[in-house]
């Protein structure tokens, strides 16, 4: 017996098969690597010699800052013998493949560098970055394994205006620093610091209009910024929107990069979003600027997942609804391109089939539909999303609430 709330394939005359050009080629080889395979933190899976160098930085720090030191990161004194100093430690020795020396030089710089910057009262600051807020650098739920997801955007920073308000002179710049590095506090005030916990966050970067040269300056000290102060803290960077010869670059500077940070790397071309961000997120949790559900101050009600093959149509049916209740839905196709449509089909034969929404097309860059319907008599919701014009498969997702009539 079939699902009445499972999609229902109907499938059209099959286009011609889709030929890859040279830069998606290029594209798929940059993200086709072994995945990243994040640290687990249990002393117990270490190697004789990463249990020995770990001892050997716990040494030192004893041996520099004493048991009564001021030696805390993240709230974690680091001379504790707990699990959750153990996580910060081997992320400063993995970040220098387990040199102790050179992983107690950077925990050393790292100490400094936070007590000077006051890095541990950062999140709790009124930067007066309002207008960046939700837009340029955001933490926005969670993806599939639970890791916090850190958004970023600086396509906004391509209106000369804004670039000027907020990188006008060397003192706005060091206070959008401290701003872009407040968002990040508060995603990493999100983990366990946990053996076999969540100790690392997610960041994705929208490529789109970001405007390269004028930014070189903030993003160059930004990257130093992180890498030098927040070890092993990203275990996915997923870049999205990018632009086609991002491949090309790629291929020039990816020989130089290890294998771990390449591993790390997750590619997406323009008009993917969805469809990568779905690999790692859940439609509910992804903005529905990039093809999710996600709305700010949202409720976080499930979604159901489905495809739509090129050549395709699918329907969706809704069956049970009562006379009275009000049925509320958001329906989102990665890359629409497609013709849409819902209507109402009561139960009685002799009631006429309600157009809800006529057919219309919808361009890729259409946010998630969210409509709601009051039905006079009892039925079923049919949504529609007809495929049969595309050659390309497209990820999707739907959700739907029923309000019942207070009426008796």
């Amino acid at each position: 017996m079939e699902n009445p709330h499972s999609p229902i394939s109907i499938p059209e005359a099959s286009p011609k098969p889709y030929k890859k050009s040279f830069v998606t080629t290029l594209m798929e080889a940059a993200s086709l690597r072994s995945p990243f395979k994040e640290d687990t933190y249990f002393t117990s899976h270490l190697k004789a010699s990463e249990k020995k160098a770990l001892q050997e930085l716990k040494d030192k720090l004893m041996a520099s800052y004493g048991p009564d030191g001021e030696c805390t990161m993240w709230g974690i004194p680091l001379l504790a013998e707990d699990e959750k100093a153990d996580v910060v430690l081997l992320k400063f020795l993995r970040a220098r493949d387990f040199r102790v020396l050179d992983s107690f030089r950077m925990l050393q710089k790292c100490l400094a560098w936070r007590k000077e910057f006051k890095a541990d009262s950062v999140g709790e600051e009124d930067l007066g970055f309002k207008e960046l807020e939700g837009v340029v650098a955001y933490m926005h739920g969670y993806d599939r394994e639970g890791h916090p997801v850190c958004y970023n955007a600086y396509g906004v920073f391509k209106d000369k205006d804004m670039y000027e308000r907020i990188f006008g002179d060397e003192e706005k710049l060091n206070k959008f620093l401290r701003w872009r590095i407040q968002v990040l506090e508060r995603g990493i005030s999100l983990l366990h610091f946990k053996p076999g916990g969540i100790n690392s966050i997610i960041q994705v970067t929208d490529l789109k209009d970001m405007p390269k040269r004028e930014l070189r300056v903030a993003s160059n000290q930004i990257l130093s910024l992180f890498q030098d102060n927040y070890p092993e803290m990203v275990a996915r960077k997923i870049f999205i929107n990018v632009p086609w010869y991002f491949s090309v670059l790629y291929s020039m500077f990816g020989p130089f990069l290890t294998q771990r940070t390449k591993s790390k790397f997750v590619i997406s071309r323009e008009g993917h979003a969805a469809e990568t961000l779905y690999k790692f997120i859940r439609p509910e949790d992804v903005p529905v600027q990039y093809g999710g559900l996600s709305r700010p101050n949202d409720l976080q009600k499930p979604a159901s997942e489905f495809t739509v093959k090129g050549g395709e149509k699918v329907n969706i049916q809704i069956e049970g609804i009562e006379a009275g209740a009000t049925l509320t839905w958001d329906l989102v196709v990665g890359g629409w391109d497609l013709e849409y449509s819902a209507e109402f089909v009561p139960n009685k034969e002799d009631s006429y089939t309600i157009a809800v929404e006529k057919p219309r097309k919808l361009s890729p860059t259409e946010e998630a539909i969210r409509n709601s319907y009051t039905s006079k008599e009892s039925g079923k919701l049919v949504l529609s999303v007809d495929n049969t014009s595309s050659r390309r498969k497209k990820v999707a997702a739907y959700r739907y609430t029923v309000r019942k009539s207070t009426l008796e």
